[in-house]
């Protein structure tokens, strides 16, 4: 088999697995779009499908529609007989791999919510394990029907039982890179929702709340004019013993600059703590001020995220719900493991 000749696609069974016996008993792998009717009446070319996508489906956003044409337009025209299908089961675990048998055909009597079909002969279905790291994550792409490319090969040879020859380096890589997507988009999503849903004296009650979460009593200004004090926190029941510490928030995600820091250092007494928490970043120069005293401290946009995450289980409903994070497991590399 010239694998440079073969075509490799993936497919899905929709969100909820609705097409799985439709996939494995009748041999076959399908497409939705039923709005669309008959695929073949549609003239071949993109445009076209772009026009049935927004007649059928008036609905979908601007940006979305070459993406959903796009998937019945290479269905029909682009996948050949001979062609490779990956096909990820949710039920059984199993990547199922298959050759392509047949034309397109619009077969509405074999499944009304998947009438756009094509026979296919599968091949092999190995579990998920047999697969590196990095060719899992391809198969596992948002749309329903997509051209697999960078581990093309991967899929091909395990089909034909040769030995997967990807390095382990490569796939740590990609686990590494997929780590970081994850951990570097919540991170984003935490500070975007920080920013539009807590914007000025709100931002004050949930930094307080989070000092509270870390043991500190708190008390928050009345909003308006502070005197440059958003919460002063404190360990005893009272607020009479030190440490007392004074914070100053900024719910914007700009810089702030050493003007604004000095502020609050202005105000500390003899034996109380300044503190200044910002959704954004420090100037250098609000940095090597803070850093020559001693009873100073900056928390950044990306140090208080680290709070959230350790903090987080403790928060209350209404910051949970602000905030909607769930717990996941991602694969650790080699390099972190040793």
């Amino acid at each position: 088999m010239a694998n440079k000749e073969i075509t490799v696609w993936g497919i899905h069974a929709g969100r909820t697995g609705d097409a799985e016996t439709l996939f494995l008993k009748k041999n076959v792998v399908a497409l939705g779009w039923e709005e669309m009717g008959d695929l073949s009446t549609i003239k071949a070319d993109r445009d076209s499908f772009k026009e049935k996508i927004i007649r059928a489906y008036p609905n979908t956003k601007p940006r979305a529609i070459p993406l959903a044409a796009g998937q019945p337009f290479r269905f029909i025209y682009e996948m050949k007989i001979g062609d490779v299908v990956v096909y990820p089961s949710k039920s059984d675990r199993q990547v199922h791999i298959g050759i392509v048998e047949g034309e397109y055909k619009y077969n509405p009597l074999l499944s009304k919510g998947y009438p756009n079909t094509r026979a296919i002969k599968w091949k092999k279905s190995l579990p998920r394990t047999a697969f590196t790291q990095g060719a899992l994550y391809e198969i596992g792409s948002a749309m329903s029907f997509f051209q697999v490319k960078t581990y093309a090969d991967e899929f091909l040879s395990a089909m034909e039982d040769k030995p997967i020859s990807t390095a382990i380096e490569v796939e740590d890589e990609t686990v590494a890179i997929v780590v970081a997507d994850i951990e570097q988009n919540t991170r984003d999503y935490i500070i975007k929702r920080l920013s539009q849903q807590l914007k000025g004296h709100p931002f004050a009650h949930f930094v307080a709340h989070l000092l509270e979460r870390m043991g500190y009593r708190t008390r928050v200004s009345l909003e308006g004019p502070d005197g440059g004090i958003d919460i002063i926190a404190h360990k005893d029941e009272l607020g009479f013993e030190p440490p007392i510490i004074k914070v100053q928030v900024k719910s914007n995600d700009g810089s702030i600059g050493i003007d604004a820091v000095s502020a609050l250092y202005g105000k500390l007494g003899a034996v109380e703590f300044g503190l200044v928490v910002t959704l954004g970043i420090f100037t250098k120069q609000a940095i090597n001020f803070a850093a020559s005293k001693s009873n100073l401290r900056l928390i950044d946009g990306d140090e208080l995220v680290d709070l959230v995450f350790q903090h987080y289980e403790e928060f209350d409903s209404r910051y949970k719900g602000l905030l909607p994070l769930k717990r996941v497991f991602i694969p650790e590399t080699l390099e972190e493991s040793e």
